[in-house]
C-alpha cells in the first residue's frame, strides 16, 4: 500500500510539474568572461555596463539567464575558445575571431575618435596622415584593419599601453601624441579620473577613426548548445533594437564632448 501512494503522489507531482508556465521551469545559467571598459562592461556600475546590460536583457528574453565574469580581455577571449565559458562580450568584428568563435548581430557600433593635446595642432584624412606621431595603442583592441596593417609594417608608431586610463595619462604627460579611444569610454574616464583643468587640454579630432566600428557577442565553438543559443540571442536582440531600448541606454550616458575642439 505504502508503494501505491508514492507512485500516485509522484505521478501527481509530475502531472504538475508539466502544467507550469515555462517561464517557471528552471533557466540555463550562461557564463560569460568579460573585462573591463566603461561604461560598456564594468564591475563599478550595478548593471555591470550599458552593453553588458543590454546582452543580460536579451539573454532574458530569450529565456536565458547571465553571469559575467571579469578578467583581463585577452585570457577571456583565450579560454572561451578553448571552451572553458559560454562566451565572451564583447568584441570587434575580425576575421580570426569569426574563425574561432560563433560570432553574434551587431550588439552596438562604437564611435572612435583620435584624442590629442590642444597645444599640439593635429589634423588628419586618411591614416598615412598619422604617421609622424606616437601613438598609444592597446594590444587587445580590434581597431581598424588599415590601421592595424599600418602598425604592423612599421608604418605608425604604436607605443603599447595596458588600458585607456594608462593611455589618457601618457597623452596628458607628453609621452604619446595621439590615443584613439571610444568616445563614451574617453568621457566616462576623463570625467571619473581627470580634473576640469586636465581635461581641457585635450581634444577629440571631429573625423572619427571609423565609422563602421560593430561589436559582438562571441560564443564557443566547443560547445554544441553554441549555435541554438545565438539564434535565441539575435532575435532577441533584434526585438530591443524595435523597441529602441539600446538607444535609451546609451542616451543615460550624457557624453556631451564639451572638450572636442575642431583643428
Amino acid at each position: 500500500m505504502p508503494t501505491r501512494l508514492m507512485l500516485w503522489l509522484s505521478g501527481l507531482l509530475y502531472g504538475c510539474l508539466a502544467w507550469l508556465p515555462v517561464g517557471a521551469q528552471a533557466r540555463t545559467t550562461l557564463h560569460l568572461a568579460t573585462g573591463e571598459l566603461p561604461p560598456y562592461a564594468t564591475e563599478s556600475r550595478p548593471d555591470q555596463g550599458v552593453v553588458l546590460a543590454l546582452i543580460r536583457q536579451a539573454f532574458d528574453q530569450a529565456g536565458y539567464d547571465v553571469q559575467y565574469h571579469f578578467m583581463p580581455w585577452s585570457r577571456a577571449q583565450v579560454e572561451t575558445r578553448l571552451g572553458r565559458w559560454d562566451g565572451t562580450a564583447y568584441w570587434g568584428k575580425t576575421t580570426d575571431r569569426v574563425r574561432d568563435f560563433w560570432l553574434s548581430d551587431n550588439v552596438l557600433t562604437e564611435q572612435w575618435v583620435f584624442l590629442h593635446r590642444k597645444d599640439m595642432p593635429f589634423d588628419w584624412h586618411s591614416e598615412a596622415d598619422l604617421a609622424p606621431y606616437t601613438i598609444a595603442v592597446i594590444p587587445d583592441y580590434t581597431y581598424t584593419p588599415a590601421f592595424r596593417k599600418l602598425l604592423t609594417e612599421g608604418k605608425l608608431k604604436g607605443d603599447t599601453t595596458p588600458d585607456d586610463l594608462s593611455g589618457l595619462r601618457k597623452l596628458l604627460y607628453k609621452r604619446v601624441d595621439l590615443l584613439p579611444i571610444e568616445r563614451n569610454v574617453a568621457c566616462f574616464l576623463l570625467h571619473k579620473q581627470f580634473s576640469a583643468a586636465q581635461i581641457q587640454q585635450l581634444a577629440a579630432h571631429p573625423k572619427r577613426m571609423t565609422d563602421q566600428f560593430t561589436t559582438h557577442l562571441m560564443l564557443s565553438r566547443q560547445r554544441p548548445a553554441s549555435p541554438a543559443i545565438l539564434k535565441a540571442f539575435n532575435k532577441a536582440l533584434a526585438e530591443l533594437y524595435r523597441k529602441k531600448v539600446p538607444q535609451q541606454l546609451l542616451a543615460k550616458l550624457n557624453c556631451d564632448l564639451r572638450w572636442t575642439i575642431a583643428p
